[in-house]
């Protein structure tokens, strides 16, 4: 059974060895360098030293090679916080190598921001360069990358750094997360899937299972380093790896054998997706001269030899919109081959096209203010992938700054559009004074009906007046109505369609005849407003009596008439109540409206009053039948009144009447009369109120008088035919006194008072 054991782990550790990469540390620092420039003879390197751990048996760098693991690089150099050795895998565990912790690097420390860092393995050399640019692969591994970490692990942060400087400069760092400027690190880049948060995991490789060809928990992918140079100028070079905070979990650089490049710098691609691509018509030279003496040159396009064998090249094919790649092979001092490449593309120019502008001169100054924002979509043929139009008088010249307002002669400016990639063209614009003349001014004329007759009233611009302006105009013309002619030159402040006047009876307004974005000529437009107001043409109402006609009529100095009951004449006959209405025309056409309204009217009937007499406000009041009047009354058929109620009468025999205002005859009457006692008498034979009696009693129905002296005593009976009492009593005179009466009528009515007999 051991032996089968044994057996086993030796098939094993044979075939695992086979899947792992191989180190040695036995190189020397000027090895390593050569190991790392692969031969490249486009630089020189100087003063190499390389330093770090020294464990017993062993370094902390190396080279290393690919071996047959699937180790992305073939070969190239190590630089370890442990043995370098121990780089080899499988990844058996968490290496944490340490000979009791050696000087970390402050130069590091600058360039990513750490501190405290420990287990520094520096290489280092002065590098001449004999190109404009140079770059190296790496790859940074580490054990930090832990894919079960405790939250406390994510905070330590190994660190690599590719230092290079000219001489009596500063350093820079280009080990760097692609695209930023972040130094390279476990922290800065990390995979997803553990409690330490990701970062840049797109430049994460994996975290690493057992039979990885390093020991190392986990990688970043292949990443490049590259800086600008001036070629034959001295730098110094410092690669650096360290531990930070402790000496645990290890970390390494493998930096890829021959991946050392010295380039022919030709500048950053251009490109329309990137938005820097070159514009169509540009001139554009390719520099690939490079430092020293001897060199040659050679170009390719999309990899076929132009010909051209000069340090530059002028690009031919400039409105080429398909992307090209352009490539120098540059041999300098015979013995180093740098290449460059270039990726060229064209953007197309903005199409355009040219305008011309013409502004009317309402001045007649020989000047005009022009909008020229109206050509923005006809410059662009109404493109909307285009951008803004800026106006110039010049190509390369002033802006106009007010393109809405430019003020200026007749004359040729230019237009400018950013296209594709903010490629610009020019399209030419020329201005222009309109010299048409159409009929001016164009007067109308309008009546203000809208009910309130003070000479104002609204206008609809485009249906009364716009039709007089072009009726002798080319068709297409467009017409804009302003209230003053600089207003209509400046296209400010337009008037609405439905426009009142704002001056009484006449006003001047301005069109504006626009054929597209050019004015074609400014007319006068003169408001005539009139009105027709006859006097004394209020409604009025009339009356008709019961079986009468009336004429009803308006002054006769009008154009037309029409009634509502369909006559034409000024005057018309109804016999019928109801509204009847006439509408006048003047000279002008302009109408105005009567309206008549008959009322129907009657005299009143069965005329009769109530008297109240005998009494301190003898009255009557007239009955009547209403019969649709208005009427009033009188008791004398002299003065009349609204009431038919009248005070404080004397007695005596009265006619009233009932009167018609509306002029409706016959007016009725009817006699009544009014009676009262004499409070006294005198009865001494002057022949003068020598008897006491009621005044026309004697008219109504036989009534009855009886008199008594004081004591009650009936002194003389006498009726309403008789002539009354003398004062005497069985023949004898009475003393004067005080004396009552009882008046009696046929219908049981009595009236009873008294009265003073004086002697």
């Amino acid at each position: 059974m051991k032996k089968f054991v044994l057996i086993l782990l030796f098939t094993f550790s044979s075939t695992s060895y086979s899947q792992y990469i191989q180190v040695d540390d036995t190189f020397t620092a000027q090895q390593l360098v050569n190991n790392f420039f692969a031969g490249n003879s486009c630089g020189q390197a100087t003063n190499v030293s390389v330093s770090g751990g020294s464990f017993t048996g062993a370094q902390s760098f190396g080279s290393f090679n690919q071996g047959t693991s699937t180790f992305p690089f073939n070969n190239g150099i190590v630089l370890s916080t442990g043995r370098a050795v121990s780089a080899i895998g499988p990844n058996t565990g968490n290496s944490s190598e340490t000979i009791g912790s050696w000087a970390g690097d402050q130069d590091l420390e600058q360039a990513l921001g750490l501190g405290n860092t420990l287990n520094a393995t520096i290489l280092e050399f002065d590098f001449t360069p004999y190109t404009n640019k140079i770059s190296f692969d790496y790859i940074f591994s580490s054990e930090q990358y832990l894919s079960n970490p405790s939250p406390n692990q994510c905070g330590f942060t190994d660190g690599f750094a590719f230092l290079i400087k000219p001489t009596n400069g500063n350093y820079q760092n280009i080990a760097l997360v692609p695209g930023t400027n972040i130094p390279v690190s476990v922290n800065t880049i990390r995979g997803s899937g553990t409690v330490c948060p990701a970062s840049n995991e797109a430049y994460f490789d994996a975290f690493n299972g057992f039979n990885h060809p390093t020991t190392f928990n986990g990688q970043t992918k292949i990443l490049k380093a590259q800086a600008d140079v001036i070629a034959g100028n001295a730098y110094h070079i410092k690669l650096v790896i360290a531990d930070q905070g402790n000496g645990l979990y290890d970390s390494a650089i493998f930096l890829g054998g021959g991946t050392f490049q010295s380039e022919t710098d030709l500048g950053p691609d251009h490109l329309m997706a990137s938005n820097n691509a070159y514009c169509a018509g540009d001139t554009v030279t390719l520099n690939a001269s490079q430092f020293g003496t001897g060199n040659t040159y050679r170009w390719y396009k999309d990899n076929v030899f132009t010909g051209i064998i000069t340090p530059t090249f002028t690009i031919s094919d400039n409105t080429n919109q398909n992307i090209v790649e352009y490539k120098a092979e540059v041999m300098i001092n015979g013995t180093c081959l740098s290449t460059g490449t270039v990726k060229i593309q064209f953007a197309p120019l903005a199409v355009l096209s040219n305008q011309t502008l013409v502004q009317c001169d309402s001045n007649n100054d020989g000047s005009a203010t022009f909008n020229l924002t109206k050509l923005d979509n006809l410059i662009r043929n109404n493109d909307p992938n285009l951008g803004a139009v800026t106006y110039y008088e010049s190509i390369g010249g002033n802006q106009i700054t007010i393109p809405t307002a430019y003020n200026s002669i007749p004359k040729t400016i230019y237009a400018r559009v950013a296209g594709t990639n903010n490629c610009s063209n020019y399209a030419q614009v020329t201005l222009s004074i309109s010299n048409n003349n159409a009929n001016s001014p164009v007067t109308y004329q309008k009546c203000d009906e809208d009910g309130t007759k003070n000479g104002i009233t609204s206008f609809d611009l485009n249906t009364e007046i716009t039709p007089l302006i072009t009726a002798s105009l080319p068709s297409g013309m467009v017409v804009e109505y302003y209230a003053t002619a600089t207003n209509a030159e400046n296209q400010s402040n337009p008037l609405a369609n439905n426009y009142s006047n704002t001056t009484p009876n006449s006003q001047t307004i301005f069109a504006r005849i626009v054929n597209g974005p050019d004015c074609y000529d400014i007319v006068d437009v003169v408001l005539h407003i009139n009105f027709n107001s006859p006097a004394n043409f209020e409604n009025q109402s009339v009356y008709l009596c019961p079986g009468q006609t009336i004429t009803l009529s308006v002054v006769n100095t009008f154009n037309a008439y029409n009634w509502s009951n369909g006559d034409t004449d000024f005057e018309t006959q109804v016999s019928a109540a109801g509204n009847y209405t006439v509408e006048v025309t003047d000279n002008n056409g302009c109408k105005a409206t009567k309206t008549f309204n008959v009322l129907p009217s009657a005299p009143a009937t069965n005329i009769d009053a109530i008297v109240n007499d005998f009494s301190e406000n003898n009255s009557i009041t007239i009955t009547y039948t209403d019969n649709g009047g208005d009427y009033e009354f009188s008791i004398d058929g002299v003065t009349y009144q609204d009431s038919p109620v009248f005070n404080h009468l004397e007695a005596g025999e009265y006619t009233v009447y009932v009167r018609d205002k509306n002029g409706c005859t016959p007016t009725p009457s009817a006699v009544v009369y009014v009676l009262d006692f004499p409070k006294f008498f005198t009865p001494n034979g002057d022949g003068y109120n020598d008897t006491w009696k009621i005044e026309n009693l004697q008219l109504l129905p036989v009534s009855t008088i009886s008199i008594f002296d004081r004591y009650g005593k009936l002194i003389k009976q006498f009726t309403s035919n008789t002539s009354g009492w003398n004062g005497t009593y069985n023949g004898k005179s009475l003393p004067a006194d005080d004396y009552w009466f009882i008046l009696t009528f046929s219908n049981g009515k009595t009236v009873k008072s008294h009265f003073t007999l004086k002697r």
